[in-house]
């Protein structure tokens, strides 16, 4: 166990330099710093202490470049990041950050590339190449974690056997394909072809297959769902069971399905942060994707901060909910999972059976699989929000 005597560098480093007259009035030896040690406070120093508050303080982009080099040495990464967003709204630093020199020594985070998101329009030229590779670094981290764990969700979901493949009618198979690709299953003391799988026309393989639609708000209080969101959906839209289509609002709404199939950094740089909230007008567009009810899932994620029509809101997702549409209301897909929101609106969905809830990524497979699998999701949201807190 450490005695007060050698806690007290750390006390030293947590408080700052102003802190410095009150302990060496003490003892001075009490809070001799290391050479490492005396690093780390230089470095805390620059965000934490009462400087002039501006990026000037830092210097040129090469000593910035120094100081993401020192934060990155000596704190874990959970503190690095935490550090790099108190560093953009503490000191102002993002047009040093923007310079390629300091841009590649920067972590890639989730909370940085919200950042870059939300001033993409002021990135230049010179850097974008660089801002690209550290959204990519993040949307590739994401994916490697999340995509393995949702494709078993929705593989686990769709190949329940519940019945003969045979129950839709011999009509459907499509006995050249089924026979010529099962040749090597020729059983000689039969004399006879044993199918090891049956393959059907198209309109019988499409009737496992469900429509996602994913509706994105983007107002600014959003980012780190966004973000989660977008890489989410572009997972879906590599599934052949799923046929998903992307979409992401403010007052406006902008189909991203395609972007979100071909790359989902450029569907990242396709959103626009922050502007009012028309989430009425979201789903209305949506509401055209929907042709079989039963097997579409529809995942609003907002806040519900509607700026539009409240009561017109309720009524498209009621109504949605009454046609058998799978419909799910996310506060939040961020890591902390409990979000700010509109109670009122998360309310009155409730009452309509529509669960509404912040996820955290992790939690999302199992999400997908239980509402694919036609389980009551509220005993989900209930279970999920209890595992939240705890």
């Amino acid at each position: 166990m450490m005695t007060n005597y050698q806690n007290m560098p750390r006390w030293r480093l947590i408080l700052g330099e102003g802190s410095r007259e009150t302990f060496t009035s003490y003892d001075e030896q009490m809070v001799q710093l290391t050479d490492e040690q005396q690093l780390m406070d230089e470095a805390l120093a620059a965000i934490y202490d009462n400087t002039d508050g501006s990026s000037a303080s830092m210097g040129s982009s090469l000593k910035l470049a120094k100081w993401l080099g020192d934060v990155r040495t000596f704190f874990p990464q959970d503190v690095v990041s935490v550090i790099q967003r108190d560093a953009i709204e503490r000191k102002g630093l993002t047009q040093l950050l923007f310079e390629p020199e300091t841009m590649k020594h920067v972590k890639p985070s989730i909370e940085m590339v919200a950042t870059l998101l939300s001033l993409k329009g002021k990135i230049p030229e010179r850097t974008k190449d660089t801002a690209r590779e550290l959204v990519q670094a993040v949307v590739e981290d994401i994916r490697k974690r999340l995509e393995q764990d949702i494709r078993q969700a929705v593989k686990g979901a769709l190949n329940r056997q519940k019945h003969s493949p045979l129950s839709s009618g011999l009509q459907s198979v499509d006995w050249q394909s089924t026979i010529r690709r099962n040749l090597r299953h020729y059983n000689k003391e039969y004399q006879m072809v044993i199918p090891e799988r049956f393959y059907f026309f198209e309109r019988a393989r499409q009737s496992n297959h469900w429509t996602v639609i994913v509706d994105i708000d983007q107002s600014a209080s959003m980012g780190e769902s966004i973000i989660y969101a977008s890489i989410v959906s572009s997972i879906f839209a590599s599934i052949p069971a799923l046929k998903t289509h992307v979409v992401a609002f403010d007052t406006d709404v902008v189909d991203l399905t395609e972007q979100c199939e071909q790359d989902p950094v450029d569907m990242l740089f396709g959103i626009q942060l922050g502007g009012g909230t028309d989430i009425n007008k979201s789903i209305g567009y949506c509401e055209s994707f929907i042709t079989d009810p039963a097997k579409t899932l529809f995942i609003l994620i907002s806040d519900l901060e509607e700026g539009g029509n409240r009561a017109g809101m309720i009524r498209r997702l009621r109504e949605m909910h009454e046609a058998g549409v799978k419909v799910i209301s996310l506060l939040a897909l961020s890591d902390e999972g409990v979000p700010y929101y509109d109670q009122s609106n998360a309310n009155q969905l409730a009452k309509i059976g529509i669960p509404c809830f912040g996820c955290t990524p992790s939690l999302l497979p199992d999400l997908l699989e239980d509402a694919l699998k036609g389980k009551d999701l509220r005993e989900w949201a209930t279970k999920s929000y209890h595992s939240l807190r705890s």
